[in-house]
């Protein structure tokens, strides 16, 4: 069994190797046991459920949660030679009881199926009569009330067991805390089965996040310095927003796409083909964008508003680099966002104790906005996952934060919440601090209070910084009855005594980190035209099929092309993503591409190394 799994890595995935515990996970499957994967985006998750699927006898099926994800699965894997197909609601009749033929005749290696058409008592009927290798779960979070992907159909996958015993079960996600991974395992009834909890961290992701001043602006400055012609993705809280912000960048020349559930199906639809098939589109989103999405060339994921949770960030910031190429996790955030995200909070219709708990979130995520160490060991720490060293490849690592002793300013900005009833928001209480006579100033005879100009050596900038600080330390609190007011917590006491001295961060104006090494945007010369070249080859073939550009070959592929230029089949086989399907396909014409680049070059090439597995996600 073990070899046979080997063989298909090797001949249909063209990998040359597994990335531990892949192989450990394929053999619990292929065994006939059940397992739990928390793995990165990347990590190489599907080849976990698609190796054993087409070892074991019978079809795999695969439960995915969005008609896109299973669109492009079934696409990637055609393209592999696998005989896969997908029955959701994208179907006419006809074509649907075409691939309901197909499974009966045992025809199919791999079926995707959405958890609403499982439940259904004729789907259970179909599959019943026939043989079924294996179920799979994918983005198994979706179970767990607690997750910010909640899905209800989800709630009743605990029906496999009961109605299809003996078949192994294995649900994936990248995105699992503690509490999430125990309510899969309950709700799942995996309590017997192996778990594989392989981490967390994506390397490959610099994770920058900066106080939010003119948004705007500093978005239009990273991607016009750092990824201008990537696909990326910008996250907005609003729906206004969204459109706002994706037609302020359609005329600054970007490609740029609005996506949100008030928009129409066909749009939305349309939108997000374009995301998928067209280079260096960005799309600019609310969180209903993003689950499930499989393009891995995202080379930035960017936040114009705080996110609700460490988990949504994670998730979201995951989208970008999932062929392991860098990439960048981008975020601007002000108080604002705080006061936004509470009041939402506190106005939902949410219990007491889920309240509860997503405060304790918010609060999380704003910790590693504020955290002056690294972000990447504060990201993994909330996950469980403990790393010695600082990563480098993180803001506050690249460019060390510097803090000040801001006791006195903190002690101003507390007495003024005071003083002034811990009745107003922070745009009001810097004013009466810098002495700004306003018609709200004048309105309530703050200018008459001692704490009135007390703060112009800070300008209104700093003492938002200071505010925004007081806030995520939970010296502040913001008040939920709808104008945002800030209240004196009691842990506020000792700072205001002088018991207590606050060191904090100094914002910087601009922030200035070190770009990463090695996308492909940043290629030039020689190296760059070939670039050009082969994606060019690409997008033809893409086209001519009518699947999205990465379907052929993700851009790591065409990377290593660059970098080893292939003269043969025998080379172009052991590049990184070739299996035997895409090598009699694709060979000649990439080859022909490289050789004309190469006319009157040396012909002599360094054969590429033995590559891992990763993961067409």
């Amino acid at each position: 069994m073990q070899n046979h799994a080997l063989d298909i890595l090797q001949n249909t995935f063209g990998f040359h190797a597994f990335r531990a515990p892949q192989d450990q996970i394929v053999d619990t499957v292929v065994n006939g046991d059940d397992a739990l994967v928390i793995m990165p985006t990347g990590g190489g998750k599907s080849l976990c459920y698609q190796i054993p699927a087409l070892v074991r006898p019978g079809t795999g099926v695969v439960i995915s949660p969005l008609i896109a994800l299973m669109h492009d699965q079934v696409a990637s894997l055609q393209q592999l030679g696998i005989r896969a197909a997908y029955l959701n609601s994208s179907l006419d009749p006809g074509t649907a009881a075409a691939v309901e033929a197909q499974l009966r005749a045992g025809q199919l290696d791999l079926l995707y199926i959405a958890p609403e058409r499982l439940i259904q008592a004729r789907t259970q009927g179909l599959l019943g009569a026939c043989k079924v290798a294996l179920f799979a779960i994918d983005e198994a979070h979706c179970v767990s009330q607690w997750g910010h992907d909640f899905r209800s159909d989800y709630l009743s996958l605990d029906l496999l067991p009961r109605q299809f015993p003996g078949i192994p079960r294995i649900a994936l996600t990248a995105t699992a805390d503690e509490r999430t991974r125990q309510e899969i395992i309950e709700r799942l009834h995996l309590q017997t089965g192996r778990q594989f909890c392989c981490g967390f961290d994506r390397p490959n992701i610099q994770y920058r996040i900066t106080q939010k001043n003119n948004a705007r602006q500093q978005l239009l400055r990273f991607i016009h310095n750092e990824h201008p012609r990537d696909a990326g993705i910008v996250y907005c809280l609003s729906r206004r927003k969204v459109e706002a912000t994706a037609e302020w960048l359609q005329g600054q020349g970007y490609t740029a796409l609005a996506y949100h559930a008030g928009l129409g199906a066909d749009q939305r639809r349309r939108h997000q083909e374009r995301f998928l098939r067209e280079e260096g589109v960005i799309i600019v989103a609310t969180v209903a964008f993003g689950m499930g999405i499989d393009k891995p060339d995202v080379r930035f994921v960017a936040h114009l508003d705080l996110p609700k949770s460490i988990e949504a960030y994670y998730q979201e910031t995951g989208r970008a680099g999932r062929d392991g190429e860098p990439a960048t996790a981008w975020m601007v955030y002000g108080i604002q966002d705080v006061v936004k995200l509470r009041q939402m909070l506190e106005t939902s219709q949410g219990s007491e104790q889920h309240k509860r708990v997503e405060r304790h979130k918010l609060d999380a995520m704003l910790g590693l906005c504020e955290i002056t160490s690294c972000r990447r060991q504060a990201l993994l720490h909330y996950f469980g996952e403990e790393t010695p060293d600082a990563c480098g490849n993180c803001d506050t690592c690249l460019t060390p934060v510097q803090t000040w002793d801001g006791t006195v300013a903190a002690q101003k900005a507390l007495s003024c919440a005071y003083r002034t009833g811990q009745r107003f928001g922070v745009n009001h209480l810097i004013d009466v601090l810098v002495g700004k006579e306003t018609d709200k100033v004048r309105q309530f005879s703050h200018q008459q209070l001692s704490t009135y100009g007390v703060g112009a050596d800070l300008d209104t900038g700093q003492w938002r910084s200071v505010y925004r600080q007081l806030v995520a330390r939970g010296y502040l609190t913001v008040d939920m009855g709808g104008f945002g007011s800030l209240r004196l917590t009691e842990r506020c006491r000792v700072v205001l005594r002088g018991e207590e001295n606050l060191a904090l961060r100094r914002d910087p104006t601009e922030q200035k980190v070190r770009k990463q090494r090695g996308s492909s945007h940043q290629l030039s010369g020689d190296d760059g035209l070939l670039w050009d070249a082969l994606r060019a080859c690409r997008k033809k073939m893409a086209e001519d099929q009518n699947v999205p550009p990465y379907v052929i070959f993700h851009d790591a592929t065409l990377m290593e092309l660059v970098a080893y230029r292939p003269a043969n089949p025998d080379q172009f086989a052991r590049i990184n993503g070739v299996g035997q399907s895409k090598l009699e396909k694709y060979s000649d014409a990439f080859l022909e591409v490289i050789r004309r680049h190469e006319a009157g070059g040396d012909d002599s090439q360094v054969a590429p190394p033995h590559t891992l597995a990763g993961s067409p996600e």
